[in-house]
């Protein structure tokens, strides 16, 4: 990795949640002044808690690939909260798990997840948009796009992916709600993800008696022998976790972003497939709705841009901040759907770049012309200082968001 003689400045208090805070739409001017003026920074969190925060696209992108010199293992968590997140609460899945665990975990699971694979899911995704919206129509106008749209279609689309009974999907919609919200309440996010795998594992445990036609049915016909329960209860809650509130979150600020932009609209609502692919990569970048990748721990002493990082230390990579770095070009921190795609971070980089974004960026695809049309008078019914936008949460998103039409 590269070094500089940027002297450190680390006299100065620098907010250690910058990396999860917006102004509306966009990461706060801290984010960028610490990226431009310190991109590896060693921080103070409570209690005691120090870590690095990088927030340029450089050094991100040359950590997020490098998984010989920094670890996701769950295992290093733990002790860096000093107990306060127990083994018990692993997640499991791809997120949290090194080589060689990942390596296998991974190989099994990636041809799930091709373009081509999952073209075969394209016309359910296309039937359930058509429901969600005839469904928001029929409620009238103003709507909670939230409700309505935004959190129902991700939720939907992952049970049709799993293979999860459909007398259980309501509840499966709930699973995810609060599990990224770290000040929603002492524990909450932890207790989300105990409840998610407790479903998870029930769900297997089915699959196993009677493999089905989704994703875990599958896995179990082709990998039943190498992959136990609980790794599957992993799996299936990593996808879980990778596509449901980020996808929920990407069409609720991608409208906000889009009915600020009518020219924006007009492009995604009458566009070419070509010009919805752009688009939908430039929302991608632009609200990096992923704030901070899995955290990376150091496997040894390693130099960053002339920062000394020990092993065993911290590591957290601000994608938004990555993302609106003007290495990716000109313009960064505004929306411009007709650039061309650039090789922004928003799914990640290396061996745990995010394994369903393909899916992602088909339901968006299909999604966003398609409210648009549906929708041509649609607008935001409340004031953009007036939405309820998440605060100091790992995935950016709103509570609810009024629209009318």
């Amino acid at each position: 990795m590269t070094s500089s003689s940027r002297p450190s400045s680390e006299s100065v208090t620098v907010d250690p949640f910058v990396p999860l805070r917006r102004t509306g739409l966009d990461p706060v001017p801290d984010l960028a002044v610490l990226r431009a003026h310190e991109p590896v920074r060693k921080v103070e969190f409570p209690f005691g808690i120090g870590a690095w925060i990088v927030s340029d696209y450089e050094h991100t992108k040359a950590v997020l690939g490098d998984a010989a010199s920094f670890s996701n293992d769950f295992g290093n968590l733990t002790g860096a909260v000093h107990g306060a997140v127990s083994a018990e609460q692993n997640p499991g899945g791809l997120g949290m798990a090194d080589p060689p665990a990942h390596t296998r975990l991974r190989k099994m699971l990636t041809p799930e997840f091709t373009a081509r694979r999952l073209q075969r899911l394209a016309p359910r995704i296309g039937e359930i948009v058509d429901q969600l919206l005839d469904e928001m129509e029929s409620a009238g106008s103003p709507a909670d796009l939230v409700q309505h749209f935004a959190m129902p279609l991700p939720s939907l689309v992952i049970c049709e992916l799993l293979g999860v009974p459909y007398p259980d999907r309501e509840a499966f919609r709930k699973l995810s709600g609060a599990r990224f919200d770290i000040f929603g309440g002492a524990g909450t996010g932890l207790s989300a993800i105990g409840e998610s795998l407790q479903y998870m594992r029930g769900l297997v445990e089915a699959q196993r008696r009677e493999p089905g036609d989704g994703l875990l049915g599958r896995l179990i016909r082709a990998h039943g022998d190498e992959l136990d329960d609980e790794e599957l209860a992993g799996l299936a809650d990593g996808v879980l976790i990778g596509g449901h509130e980020t996808t929920a979150s990407m069409l609720a600020l991608g409208t906000i972003a889009l009915l600020e932009n009518p020219d924006a609209a007009a492009v995604v609502r009458d566009g070419d497939a070509a010009a919805v692919h752009d688009a939908v990569e430039e929302l991608l970048r632009y609200l990096s709705v992923v704030q901070v990748a899995f955290p990376r721990f150091a496997r040894s002493d390693i130099d960053i841009d002339g920062q000394h990082i020990e092993a065993g230390d911290l590591v957290l990579c601000s994608l938004s901040g990555a993302d609106h770095d003007a290495a990716l070009g000109d313009g960064m921190d505004g929306l411009k759907v007709s650039r061309a795609s650039t090789s922004h971070l928003a799914f990640g980089h290396g061996i745990h770049r995010c394994v369903g974004s393909e899916l992602a960026r088909m339901e968006l695809r299909i999604a966003f012309p398609a409210l648009l049309r549906a929708f041509p008078g649609l607008r935001l019914d409340v004031a953009p200082a007036e939405i309820s936008f998440h605060e100091y949460s790992v995935v950016f998103g709103v509570d609810d968001l009024p629209v009318s039409w």
